[in-house]
């Protein structure tokens, strides 16, 4: 029991330094754990690493907000999240959009519970029609967010240009190789999409004051909007080729962005660590591995009890939950800076970090993503439209096309 707790703290700390720092994701995190795994496994075991491994996914998917709201860098799961959050940010109210992903990601953690038993009980008998519809799925999303757009036919090119890059991006995704081994290329190609395309055209003036106070959103809507989201990462948690991304396209076309910012935030927190838990129901129902966190489970010789990992995965969402309220009002360590400088800064800093995770391969995806995303812009639409980068991709590999 005490190496349990040992590395059940191990993990939240781990969590946490991948949820703060831009660019580092919990897969980074799984994959340190297993490149020492021998002597892990000597020191505390099996059981115990499992839990570390379940406690770092989990702590990542609350504070992985923070970096987003602040800077207005974007995770490879709370891409379209960064952009009402970072606009809070920028309004003073920081703080605010933090404690309601907090919220978020709570109430997905309680509301995935009862997925993760139904999912786990019922799914895997009907799993080959399941995989049939996800391109369905996903054709009728794209669907909506295009007809429904501020101009459908920009909004089409965009989506089309976007995934083209997409499906270049993963094809050759081989090629991203930084100093530590081979990255995600999703990590230059939504930063470039949603990060620092924003960045470039943000407004002059030095970062306002945060206002500190409690949430301004009722109950009843952030249960709402938490069931909405949780329903939404437990699908693409368990779906075939889906990420999280993927949640927040499906939520982006059921809640405007721009009118109703406070309610996606939360929805799509509760996606995002929904998404985790019921990647681990996949694991444990049909041995599909949904993150690198899983990949690393499927080193391990026996797996430990599934009410083992629950229960360090609840854990670790309450230490989550606690961490995500103390470095929310972290904003105020940058109140009074030019926000033009600020946002140079963090280019310079992503471009840095971009090359020595993923390489030259990774630089160029950037710059590419970066004049995709720049397009939205120009035209004066929303830039959910460059989800395209994800969706597409999955819908051809669905279809069995690429």
């Amino acid at each position: 029991m005490i190496e349990i707790i040992i590395c059940l703290l191990a993990g939240i700390f781990l969590g946490t330094i991948s949820g703060l720092i831009p660019g580092i994701h919990s897969n980074t995190m799984a994959g340190l754990l297993l490149s020492v795994q021998t002597g892990f496994l000597a020191l505390f075991g099996e059981t115990a690493m499992a839990v570390s491994l379940v406690a770092a996914l989990i702590v990542h998917t609350f504070l992985d907000i923070v970096p987003g709201t602040f800077f207005g860098i974007p995770d490879a799961d709370t891409a379209l999240s960064v952009l009402p959050a970072h606009r809070l940010c920028l309004e003073g109210h920081g703080e605010e959009a933090v404690r309601l992903s907090a919220l978020g990601s709570a109430w997905g953690s309680v509301f995935s519970l009862f997925v993760f038993t139904a999912f786990i009980l019922l799914l895997p008998s009907v799993q080959s029609y399941i995989d049939w519809w996800v391109g369905i799925i996903l054709i009728i999303v794209a669907g909506v967010l295009i007809v429904f757009s501020e101009s459908p036919e920009w909004s089409f090119g965009i989506f089309i240009i976007s995934g083209i890059l997409g499906i270049f991006a993963f094809e050759y995704s081989w090629l991203a190789s930084g100093i530590s081994g081979s990255s995600s290329v999703l990590m230059p190609l939504l930063t470039g999409l949603f990060g620092i395309s924003v960045l470039m055209v943000s407004s002059e003036g030095v970062m306002p004051e945060q206002i500190s106070g409690s949430v301004n959103t009722g109950r009843k809507e952030i249960i709402k909007c938490s069931i909405a989201g949780t329903l939404a990462g437990s699908a693409v948690g368990w779906l075939p080729g889906l990420s999280n991304a993927s949640a927040n396209a499906v939520l982006a076309s059921a809640i405007r962005i721009d009118r109703e910012g406070r309610g996606f935030i939360i929805a799509t927190s509760a996606a995002n660590t929904a998404n985790a838990f019921i990647s681990i129901a996949a694991f444990y129902a049909i041995l599909r591995m949904r993150n690198g966190v899983m990949v690393a489970f499927s080193h391990l010789q026996s797996l430990p009890p599934i009410t083992l990992v629950l229960s360090a995965g609840f854990c670790a969402a309450i230490a989550g939950y606690i961490l995500t309220l103390f470095f929310s009002c972290s904003g105020n360590f940058f109140a009074g800076m030019n926000v033009r400088k600020l946002s140079i800064f963090i280019i310079i800093f992503m471009v840095f970090l971009t090359l020595l995770l993923t390489g030259p391969f990774g630089i160029l995806i950037l710059i590419l993503a970066i004049m995709i995303g720049y397009v939205p812009y120009l035209v004066n639409i929303r830039r959910i439209p460059c989800m395209g980068a994800v969706m597409l991709p999955v819908i051809l590999w669905s279809f069995e096309i690429i």
